[in-house]
């Protein structure tokens, strides 16, 4: 396009100016032109300044952690940015960030061992022969008869660690590998270590277990989960052991879901069993409100939520995980009668993150819901009409296409359609009577928009409706 583009420009002023000044000049307007209207049109989606989310979501991970934690990281989002902000900006150096992937590394393993700034080594009882290139990539399960079908967690470790024929096995290879006895790993809690290094509050004391069972559910653990494994060991609950969030697979937890706490953004490892919802995670971990009002509080947020900056798509997606973690710290400080402190944490989510800016329309409900706990409706209908109106656009938009678009879209519509009738829906949950019947006579009016009873061959609009209501509850249409 750009070569038709300067061929155009050639041939409109070739007939007035001689060829020797025609070429120089189509050649400089050309290269002058190109840059400025690239700029212009692109300008705004790649300016980065006044834009700093990805230092302070670093800084959000490292002051969610306690002093001098270990804080297991999974991949390069949640590592690379951390690393910046100890080894650049100097900040919370005291934390040992462990990237969970490199740690099947033996030269990254050696690192994690060694003092770094504030950050005190590691401990493990593995040692670089035992963890070295090709040594003990993966333990296997092998059951021993002679051994309690549960092992404590320094006796399974020093079993792997022992290198001896009695504690392998032979492959068809021929090769002698390492091997576990128990698929149950027993992790003891000194109840009075865990409160006195602050894993745990002191009002929270008879809550702690007398010890965790891991239960491992597979035949194989591979290296950078040995490991884990040996830093839980030596850590005896005098060094915090965190993780960062945004997996579903819980060997990356180290198969401790019901143990953990949410403190901001990361997930603390505490004896306290706390039962959740496997299907979802969205409830995964137990809060203690007073901490984790204090850590959001500490948050830097700099720019968010400023007009004029560009917030790209990893920006939006991360607000998912602060919004969500800030609506459960609302709900809790809720729950212990801590309403002014709640609704500031709401208040904040949407100051730093608004709709105009983060968008996931969808995932906003939690926030809505708990400002209606709160008895601040016209806050949580704020939020309510701000998405509504963009639902709203968006059927608009399609209504005004051709038949033919719209059946290609139909995806698209029936998607929006459902969003904006749970939307709907949510009023119905609440009770919020004063608006539910006028808002459902709204959502019915634009599913209105696509009727198609005047082309008798194309659907009716009560199957068009059907269709984009797709299986839902009828009940719920009733309601509506």
């Amino acid at each position: 396009w750009i070569g038709f583009g300067v061929f155009s420009i050639y041939e409109g002023i070739k007939s007035k100016l001689s060829a020797k000044i025609t070429v120089p000049l189509v050649s400089l307007v050309c290269l002058l032109a190109v840059p400025m209207l690239m700029a212009s049109q692109n300008w705004d989606d790649h300016d980065r300044s006044n834009r700093y989310s990805t230092l302070t979501m670093a800084k959000k991970y490292l002051d969610s952690v306690d002093q001098n934690a270990i804080l297991f990281t999974i991949g390069d989002n949640d590592t690379f940015a951390l690393w910046y902000a100890q080894e650049i900006e100097g900040y919370r150096t005291d934390v040992r960030v462990v990237n969970t992937q490199l740690f099947a590394t033996d030269w990254y393993i050696d690192q994690m061992r060694r003092k770094a700034y504030e950050s005190e080594p590691i401990k493990t009882y593995l040692e670089h022969e035992n963890y070295s290139y090709g040594t003990n990539e993966a333990v296997w399960y092998n059951e021993n008869e002679n051994l309690p079908d549960t092992l404590d967690i320094d006796t399974w470790i020093k079993f792997i660690k022992s290198d001896d024929r009695r504690t392998q096995a032979e492959l068809q290879s021929g090769q002698w590998v390492n091997t576990f006895p128990t698929q149950k790993i027993r992790v003891p809690v000194d109840k009075q270590i865990a409160i006195k290094s602050g894993i745990v509050n002191a009002k929270d004391a008879d809550k702690i277990v007398d010890d965790i069972i891991i239960d491992i559910p597979g035949q194989l653990v591979y290296k950078h989960r040995l490991l884990m494994l040996d830093v839980l060991a030596n850590t005896e609950w005098n060094r915090p052991i965190y993780f960062t969030g945004g997996s579903y697979d819980d060997a990356d937890y180290l198969w401790l879901k019901s143990y953990l706490q949410l403190d901001g953004v990361c997930y603390k490892l505490v004896p306290i069993k706390t039962p959740f919802n496997p299907q979802t995670d969205v409830d995964m971990a137990r809060i203690d409100g007073d901490k984790m009002y204090d850590i959001v509080k500490r948050w830097d947020w700099r720019t968010s939520g400023e007009d004029g900056i560009y917030y790209d798509n990893e920006t939006q997606r991360n607000s998912i995980t602060y919004r969500n973690n800030m609506a459960r710290l609302a709900d809790t400080l809720r729950l212990e009668g801590k309403i002014a402190k709640a609704e500031e944490i709401l208040d904040i989510a949407m100051d730093k993150m608004p709709v105009r800016h983060f968008g996931y329309y969808t995932l906003l409900t939690p926030i809505m819901e708990v400002y209606y706990k709160l008895d601040k409706p016209e806050k949580a209908r704020e939020i309510w009409y701000d998405v509504a109106k963009r639902y709203q656009d968006k059927l608009e938009f399609y209504a005004s296409l051709e038949y033919e678009r719209q059946e290609r879209l139909s995806e698209e519509i029936s998607m929006d359609v459902q969003r904006y009738r749970s939307l709907v829906d949510m009023l119905v949950y609440v009770q919020d009577e004063e608006i539910l019947e006028k808002e459902a006579e709204t959502f019915n009016s634009y599913l209105e928009l696509f009727n198609y009873t005047n082309n008798m061959d194309e659907p009716t609009e009560d199957e068009m409706i059907e269709m984009l209501l797709n299986s839902q509850d009828s009940s719920t249409t009733d309601s509506l």
